[in-house]
């Protein structure tokens, strides 16, 4: 499974995923994806096959819902909650183990197709 941060978190995290090797990068780390309106951040991520990790549930769900009502899919989203996974640098290798262990999990490039994954660290 490939992954794309939202533009909340860290690059940090996605380096660290990196290096133990996972295929993460963070929307800060690719000057093309910052900015980018959020449904055209789901179609481009469809055609790169990563799933969005990200905290902004009432923009993404939608997204990927109209996206399988119309018969496109998606690659699928992660959210975490800012409450169960607060973000600070503090917290960085508390997402790392979180997110690496689903990927560990859910190790098809296929694992998530379609489907939101609430994410947390129990």
């Amino acid at each position: 499974m490939r992954l794309l941060l939202d533009e909340m978190y860290d690059r940090t995290i996605a380096e660290r995923l990196r290096s133990r090797g996972h295929d993460v990068i963070a929307v800060t780390e690719r000057i093309d994806l910052r900015g980018v309106p959020d449904d055209v951040l789901v179609a481009l991520m469809a055609v790169e096959h990563r799933v969005i990790v990200t905290e902004n549930a009432a923009h993404f769900v939608p997204l990927l819902r109209a996206r399988m009502s119309e018969g496109r899919g998606s690659p699928g989203v992660m959210i975490t909650s800012p409450v169960s996974m607060r973000r600070s640098r503090r917290t960085i290798g508390l997402f790392v183990r979180v997110l690496e262990r689903e990927l560990r999990l859910r190790s098809g490039d296929d694992a998530l197709d379609d489907q939101v994954l609430w994410v947390s660290p129990r």
